[in-house]
């Protein structure tokens, strides 16, 4: 009995892996260092590039302070990563939705969203004042 032999298996240049994530976490100050981590985790095994990740992750710091300092019960992150854009939603119990606002010069806090503005493609708050999202572009990949 003769064996046909099998095709060789097509190696992986990368380990399949899932294109979004969610956590919830307590409100306490504490985890924004921890999600923090956790974000540049998720931007590495995505192989997203290191200026669109550091954009991402201060953008996620920032929403997740914001959450943490003003919002209400424990705090969500949601990442999606589509290939042509990533998406942060970060929620919590707060129906008050975040806004920009205007600072002084001497002002210490109070950029966060103006920070998000600036470093996203685009950002918002959903209809409910419950989540706050940004994206961002990723660039194209040749083969």
């Amino acid at each position: 009995m003769s064996h046909a032999a099998l095709p060789a298996a097509k190696p992986q240049t990368k380990p399949l892996t899932s294109c979004a994530f969610e956590v919830v976490l307590a409100p306490d100050r504490v985890r924004v260092a921890q999600i923090r981590h956790i974000t540049k985790a998720f931007m590495r095994l995505w192989d997203v590039p290191d200026p669109v990740a550091e954009d991402v992750q201060l953008a996620v710091s920032e929403l997740v302070t914001n959450a943490v300092e003003h919002g209400h019960g424990n705090v969500g992150l949601r990442m999606r990563n589509t290939g042509s854009e990533l998406t942060v939603e970060v929620t919590d119990e707060n129906t008050a939705p975040a806004r920009l606002r205007t600072v002084e010069d001497d002002d210490v806090c109070g950029r966060g969203l103006l920070l998000v503005a600036v470093l996203s493609k685009e950002w918002g708050v959903s209809d409910n004042g419950r989540t706050t999202w940004c994206s961002f572009l990723l660039p194209t990949r040749r083969r």
